[in-house]
């Protein structure tokens, strides 16, 4: 069964937390149109920064460096993202289930960061991952629409 992986990362600093900067950042998509030729083997990744006004860099990368756990049993797929950064807050004791996908089906799941500097020298900086995954065929525009599931997993990062 097709699966297709899409991994958007957004990253900013203190200077992106208010104001005209901040909804800039709110402002960008969840969800991107797949390049032709899909996905399949590969995940599209897209990265915006604050450093360049939140302009969505894509491309191509494998499959498996996406930071998300993917295992197709009896005919579904099982979708849980890895959470790296143990540093990082906030804190995650309890996280939610994986989701389970029936073919035709598809998650948009959303974690957030906060990270210190080395020794607190330079501010905080901030990550949004939005994980959008489908199982089963599906068209360019898929992750334009609404999800299927839909996991938010943001906490507070002050």
């Amino acid at each position: 069964m097709e699966i297709t992986v899409q991994w958007i990362r957004t990253s900013w600093t203190k200077e992106s937390r208010g104001g005209e900067a901040a909804s800039r950042r709110n402002a960008t998509p969840v969800g991107f149109a797949l390049p032709p030729g899909g996905t399949t083997a590969s995940a599209h990744v897209i990265r915006m920064r604050e450093d360049d006004g939140f302009e969505p860099h894509e491309a191509l990368e494998d499959r498996g460096e996406a930071d998300v756990q993917l295992r197709e049993t009896d005919g579904r797929l099982r979708v849980l993202p890895r959470v790296q950064p143990l540093f990082a807050l906030p804190p995650r004791p309890r996280r939610p289930p994986a989701v389970r996908l029936a073919p035709g089906q598809w998650v948009r799941w959303q974690l957030n960061y906060r990270f210190s500097s080395a020794l607190g020298i330079r501010g905080w900086s901030y990550w949004l991952d939005t994980f959008n995954i489908a199982y089963g065929p599906v068209g360019t525009d898929v992750f334009l629409s609404s999800p299927t599931v839909f996991v938010d997993e943001q906490g507070p990062v002050r």
